[in-house]
């Protein structure tokens, strides 16, 4: 994955790293001072969020929403959100080239000790544009195998728990690439994470679908797993296709019993799932339906209008 453009409102605020254009992401060009300060909560104790989105033609998709998102997980970690993330996501792109890139906005709560209301030590936000991988088109056209994970929680009670962080877009993603690599070892090439109770919730870095015959079936949002943006858009889309959505507690037996499967994430957009625990789901091929919705979210993505003056 190429890094494309970084760029930051803490040092170096107005450079922007290139490949072969400056030392590295994240050091601005003739300095060797790191844009994020070592003892900064984000390294130290893993306090910060981030949002990841695609951009259609360097417009970033869903921004708006993204950045409600950013700000809820913000609130629940105590991190007061720089301003101008707007300007600093359309000047990351532009600094990219703009097209199809993934965008990724990252705020970090600075260091411990520093003083409320200064700039410095204080809060610091990044725009970090990558390419999007050729192995998102590959899968898509295969399809995935995953496998069922424990989280050895009773996710009901989880959610009740606000210090516990379901459903909060943080960093601390150690959890998640951990069931990603168990999966893998299984010869598998993601997870689905399951309660105590068997409860199905969500893939590591996605949200778990699955059609019976004229109805999408998604978990439960108070199952404390998160609001993905393109879950929610899928929610708008599926009555366009003549397909009714019911979010709900369900078990493997109910996946089992699917017509097909998918993921969708804002990076990924929507992943055909073929198989789960070694068991294909129905013939085991990508479904029409997932194609249909995948083609009807890319139309809405290209077509939509900049979301802001200054995004591109």
């Amino acid at each position: 994955m190429a890094v494309l453009a970084v760029l930051s409102t803490g040092p170096g605020a107005d450079a922007a790293a290139r490949p072969g254009s400056g030392p590295g992401p994240g050091v601005p060009a003739g300095s060797d001072r790191p844009a994020l300060d070592p003892l900064d909560l984000a390294l130290v104790r893993g306090e910060a969020v981030f949002e990841a989105l695609r951009t259609y033609g360097g417009r970033p998709f869903r921004l708006d929403a993204h950045l409600e998102r950013l700000a809820a997980s913000a609130r629940a970690i105590d991190l007061p959100l720089p301003g101008g993330l707007e300007d600093l996501a359309a000047r990351a792109v532009a600094a990219a080239g703009g097209g199809d890139l993934v965008l990724r906005i990252i705020c970090t709560k600075g260091r411990e000790d520093a003083r409320p209301g200064s700039a410095e030590g204080g809060p610091v936000a990044f725009a970090i544009c990558t390419d999007i991988p050729a192995s998102f088109e590959q899968e898509r056209r295969r399809g995935l195998r995953l496998v069922l994970l424990t989280t050895a929680t009773d996710p009901l009670l989880r959610a009740a728990a606000p210090w516990l962080l379901a459903g909060v877009k943080t960093i601390s993603y150690a959890t998640n690439m951990a069931a990603q690599r168990a999966a893998r070892s299984r010869g598998a090439d993601d997870a689905i994470l399951v309660g105590l109770g068997g409860e199905l919730l969500e893939a590591p870095t996605a949200t778990l679908w699955w059609r019976a015959g004229h109805t999408l079936h998604t978990p439960s949002l108070d199952l404390g797993i998160l609001a993905g943006i393109t879950r929610a858009t899928l929610v708008d889309l599926a009555p366009t296709l003549g397909l009714k959505v019911l979010e709900g507690v369900y078990t493997a037996a109910d996946l089992a019993a699917a017509d097909e499967a998918f993921l969708s994430s804002s990076t990924r957009e929507l992943m055909p799932v073929v198989e789960v625990d070694g068991a294909p789901i129905a013939d085991g091929h990508p479904g029409p339906t997932t194609a249909d919705l995948q083609s009807a979210l890319r139309h809405l993505a290209t077509t939509s209008p900049a979301p802001h003056p200054g995004v591109a």
